[in-house]
């Protein structure tokens, strides 16, 4: 038997539970979903994970979670970045001279960023998820195909399950199979490159203080946790981080350290370390007839910024809004003209996201001497001007330009 939803979204991650979230909320559960989730039993709250990675939520995104309901249950525990250092040295330099701070509060005195662990923002979204309404998250389901029918769209799961729907959303990550089976081609390569990132406690507070501190193999970024705690980011060649992981604790804190440096004391490891390849991909295009493309299924980035997850929200906002005025106007959730629309804002911001952070890693994931020489008279001249600083932070913050309401604090 077949079964009916307005729109159905394949995958669970952090795009996809906050769009069903927004959706619901907007549309007062006027409007049926399904999440398809290959994982099972996930959708449980308390579920554990020990995920070591934080997040830098932008200042824009916070406010899309406040307006969803969502950010009161991660506040307490979500730092507020007061302050960010860049530095560029090598591994072995006993001097890391500060070529860039400055300070990450907007005009209104607001953190322009708050770094936020992975597991909180998870068990967030999954519990608001589990209240939004008319909302069915259904555990072990994996699309396997989708075909046109008269208004809408078949839904075929790799259990031979099927759902019909006027709006598919891909959600469903950076090798996502319902791109592939619509035909969006990518424009994509390979870093040779891998993330590591680990938990540190450390004996001085940090003060709310980020440090970007770029290598020759890569950034190497603290970001601030609650209490004397950092989640350390950094980027190695792929061997080099392979090499790495397979240290025991005492020896990968060694090395760790002589990337951190001392400033704050003696750091000890909390809880486990993740690796992961890094790549870049950019979809050529964002949706096809009844079906968009949102997060890392419509572009995958460098994390030398931390914008990743900032992008896939921004998705998320400006798709909810197309979708929530197509249907109070009385057309469905897969109409095209909304569709397109969605993608004339979404693409430039993301093209133009993606070549950017492609091109930081570039620039500074090098020693040679010229770029090194270029790139610290660059910062120094930033530095010297607080103008251009005012402007990095409100464009980290996600304010420019012309953001979706949700973004902005404002409900659909």
């Amino acid at each position: 038997m077949t079964q009916r939803y307005d729109i159905v979204i394949s995958g669970a991650n952090y795009t996809a539970l906050s769009l069903a979230c927004a959706l619901s909320q907007a549309l007062r559960g006027d409007l049926s979903i399904a999440i398809l989730d290959r994982n099972p039993g996930s959708e449980d709250p308390a579920r554990p994970n020990t995920s070591p990675r934080a997040f830098a939520l932008s200042s824009a995104s916070k406010r899309m979670l406040e307006t969803l309901g969502i950010w009161s249950s991660i506040a307490d525990n979500a730092q507020p970045v007061s302050e960010i250092e860049i530095t560029d040295s090598s591994l072995e330099a006993g001097i890391r001279p500060v070529l860039l701070t400055y300070d990450n509060h907007l005009d209104d005195g607001e953190p322009a960023s708050f770094i936020v662990p992975d597991a909180l923002i998870a068990a967030s979204l999954r519990q608001a998820t589990k209240e939004a309404r008319n909302v069915d998250w259904i555990s072990g389901a994996e699309a396997a195909s989708f075909d046109e029918i008269p208004g809408g769209l078949t839904v075929t799961l790799a259990d031979g399950r099927t759902f019909n729907c006027s709006l598919l959303v891909a959600a469903d990550g950076r090798r996502s199979k319902i791109r592939d089976l619509a035909g969006i081609g990518l424009i994509s390569w390979d870093y040779k490159q891998s993330g590591i990132c680990t938990t540190v406690a450390h004996e001085d507070p940090h003060n709310g203080r980020a440090v970007q501190h770029f290598l020759p193999s890569g950034p190497f970024a603290i970001l601030p946790l609650p209490g004397n705690r950092s989640c350390v980011t950094w980027t190695e060649e792929r061997q080099e981080a392979d090499r790495l992981m397979g240290m025991d604790d005492t020896s990968f804190l060694d090395e760790l350290t002589r990337r951190f440096g001392h400033k704050l004391g003696e750091l000890s490891l909390v809880g486990t370390r993740a690796s992961w390849p890094l790549s870049m991909h950019l979809a050529r295009g964002f949706i096809a007839p009844r079906l968009a493309l949102v997060g890392d299924t419509a572009r995958g980035v460098h994390p030398i910024a931390g914008q990743g997850l900032n992008l896939g929200l921004r998705d998320v906002a400006a798709l909810a809004e197309t979708i929530t005025e197509s249907v109070r106007v009385g057309l469905d959730a897969g109409d095209q003209q909304a569709l397109e629309r969605y993608e004339r804002w979404r693409r430039f911001d993301s093209t133009l996201s993606t070549a950017a952070f492609d091109g930081l890693n570039r620039l500074f994931s090098n020693d040679t001497t010229l770029l090194r020489s270029l790139r610290e008279a660059g910062l120094g001249l930033v530095d010297r001007l607080p103008i251009a600083k005012a402007a990095f932070v409100k464009e980290a913050a996600g304010l420019t330009g012309n953001p979706p309401r949700l973004l902005q604090g404002q409900p659909l």
